[in-house]
């Protein structure tokens, strides 16, 4: 209630928007590390997910998939306009699916944000997508679509976030990992980091860390995931001058 509403709030914005699967809105102890310090939260219940029903998954999967960015999109401006906080004070983060989000993001409106942080990015999904041998692919089809099907090739392509870097300037970036995912292989963020570093425009720092031990979830340890997650917070701090 005392956070001010000027826009000089820092303010951290998720979001996930797939499968069909709500974003739940608990409480955080790990949070507290945030707030403590004057950094606020929000999540944004973008359409893919399942906050409102199938209706609302439906409007952000195959060919409708678009709306889910547009939708985290309209959220970050709704809290910049509303004065919660300012495209220079705004960290948005996203995991697996939420890290498609987060690339896709990225690459249409990288002005509006300060810092993105994104844990085991789908970020490859034409090529993914278009590998039967991998243990997810076919039964994701009802998700993004096939591309071998053309139209929905050409729709993927105008959103994946590989094939849509651009020699243009991003916010500073985290992006990590796991050596033994199964889910989303190592070597998608691997190698869009690696397009992004070749293409980028800007100074900003584009981190990539690969936990050599982990799977899809991260560390398994409670005190191993707690330093994962001490890591993400250290950086988001400190570029948004909170550190300390």
């Amino acid at each position: 209630m005392d956070t001010p509403r000027d826009g000089t709030s820092p303010l951290v914005l998720s979001g996930y928007g797939a499968y069909g699967m709500p974003y739940p809105v608990t409480f955080s102890s790990n949070r507290l590390s945030l707030l403590d310090r004057g950094v606020s939260a929000a999540i944004a219940h973008v359409r893919g997910g399942g906050e409102l029903g199938k209706r609302w998954h439906d409007g952000g999967r195959m060919l409708a998939k678009r709306n889910t960015f547009t939708d985290f999109i309209a959220s970050a401006e709704f809290l910049i306009r509303g004065g919660y906080t300012a495209a220079d004070r705004l960290v948005i983060e996203g995991g697996s699916a939420g890290g498609l989000l987060v690339g896709a993001v990225l690459n249409a409106r990288p002005e509006l944000f300060q810092l993105a942080v994104l844990r085991v990015p789908f970020v490859d999904v034409v090529s993914t997508m278009l590998d039967e041998s991998l243990p997810l692919t076919v039964g994701e089809f009802e998700e993004w679509g096939n591309p071998k099907i053309r139209e929905h090739y050409d729709y993927v392509k105008t959103y994946c976030p590989y094939v849509n870097v651009a020699a243009q300037g991003y916010p500073a970036i985290l992006v990590r990992t796991s050596l033994n995912d199964s889910q989303v292989m190592y070597w998608e963020p691997a190698k869009w980091v690696a397009k992004l570093r070749a293409l980028k425009t800007d100074e900003n720092p584009l981190l990539f860390k690969i936990n050599m031990d982990a799977g899809h979830g991260g560390a398994s340890g409670r005190y191993d995931a707690l330093r994962e997650l001490a890591f993400d917070y250290a950086l988001i701090l400190t570029r948004l001058g909170r550190a300390g």
